[in-house]
């Protein structure tokens, strides 16, 4: 063989073992790995396709605490009682996509049971779909437990807005309160996110935020303009999210997230899935009434406020908001019987949201009443005042204005 000829040979070689360098170079990586043993430990034999096909959800559970304590994908998507419609055979096993509370209930009955009881669950549904979707029995346990917010009918308001409205803004967030097939209600997902499943992720002001927030209720807001928001804002990457609920302390969270007030078990405290036990106002109603166990919520929450503060700079700051709460009900209570009087001498017609003065009524107290309360409780001076009493006290004078031309318009006097 010549010279020439072996020189062609080994360009040629040269060029096929390039060539494959770069084929195998281009490739993605999970497609080059094979899984090693913890990786299948920690995801199980799903992770063998799911690398492949959608890596994040892989690499997100390969995150969770749920990993590290071997758990594997169908230890969650094993389906359950009430799931047959759902079940589906992927690759050999019997598996439900469409995960519940009655899957999380498997290892979590505790803090289901805890959940199920609050606002959150069945309420948060009825809000909006009134009992539509809730069995008979769902809806007599949570009547118990919520008289009157969960037997009523459909949101008037929402219902005129029309279903794409419901379906892409209200069902978004009161979906937490969700009837299930299968019996369960809820939706863990919603804070605690699917896959990483995360107690950090759950503590985050922001992740409250996804539905606390808005002229309705704007406590994320109130929240972030708030000396507790300033300081998380500040010195978040100085606090443990990630630290157990069971051994919480405030040397791990030293400012307060939305979760270390309504939720946490800092410093042995009592963890709960049942924010109202440490909430002793009804403050989203229209007319805010004192819950049925006003004295020990308010003790509940005052033990979390200790933590950091004194008590007497505690009672302080309950004092002053129970103030803003009778000043608010008594404005919102002279736009209402304004509005009733129309109704009652037929100047309006019984059915609301027809007139212009239905949605000045409407926003006084569901947008300003509210946020002048919550801003008392949770240090938003701005949402007293600017956002609060002063939208109160102007469209109370627009109410007035309008009820007058009103009357004068049907021939009535005052």
């Amino acid at each position: 063989m010549s010279f020439r000829s072996v020189f062609i040979a080994i360009l040629i070689a040269f060029a096929l073992i390039v060539g494959a360098f770069l084929v195998q170079r281009a490739r993605p990586r999970v497609e080059m790995d094979q899984p090693n043993a913890d990786f299948v430990k920690a995801t199980g034999k799903c992770a063998e396709c799911h690398s492949r096909q959608q890596y994040s959800i892989v690499h997100e559970f390969e995150m969770s605490k749920h990993a590290t304590q071997g758990v594997t994908c169908l230890d969650c998507h094993q389906p359950q009682n009430g799931q047959e419609k759902d079940k589906i055979d992927h690759n050999g096993f019997q598996i439900t996509a469409h995960i519940t509370p009655a899957n999380c209930r498997v290892c979590h009955e505790q803090i289901y049971q805890e959940f199920v009881r609050s606002r959150h669950a069945a309420p948060s549904w009825s809000a909006v779909f009134g009992e539509g979707g809730l069995t008979a029995q769902q809806v007599e346990f949570a009547e118990k437990l919520h008289p009157g917010y969960v037997k009523r009918p459909a949101n008037a308001l929402a219902k005129l807005e029309g279903p794409s409205a419901i379906a892409g803004g209200c069902a978004t967030c009161h979906s937490i309160g969700k009837p299930h097939d299968d019996g369960s209600i809820g939706n863990c997902t919603a804070c605690h996110t699917r896959h990483t499943s995360s107690v950090a992720i759950a503590r985050l002001p922001r992740t409250c935020g996804q539905c606390h927030m808005g002229p309705d209720h704007s406590q994320i807001e109130i929240y972030e303009e708030s000396r507790h928001g300033i300081l998380f804002a500040a010195q978040n990457k100085m606090l443990n999210l990630s630290a157990s609920p069971k051994t919480l302390t405030t040397r791990d969270m030293f400012v307060p997230t939305c979760a270390t007030c309504h939720m946490s078990g800092i410093n042995g405290l009592k963890v709960t899935h049942n924010p109202g036990e440490r909430l002793s106002y009804f403050l989203a109603d229209a007319i805010t009434k004192k819950r049925p166990q006003y004295a020990e919520a308010q003790q509940n929450m005052k033990q979390i406020c200790n933590q950091c503060h004194t008590r007497p700079f505690i009672q302080h700051i309950y004092d002053q908001a129970e103030q803003v709460v009778a000043s608010t009900n008594e404005k919102v209570q002279k736009a209402q019987d304004l509005v009733a009087g129309l109704r009652k001498d037929g100047v309006l017609g019984t059915q609301p949201y027809q007139q212009p003065i239905d949605f000045v009524a409407f926003d006084l107290w569901h947008y300003d009443g509210r946020t002048s309360k919550h801003g008392a409780f949770m240090g938003g001076a701005d949402f007293v005042q600017w956002h609060g009493n002063y939208e109160l006290l102007k469209k109370q004078v627009e109410l007035e204005h309008m009820a007058a031309e009103l009357r004068a318009k049907r021939g009535h006097g005052k």
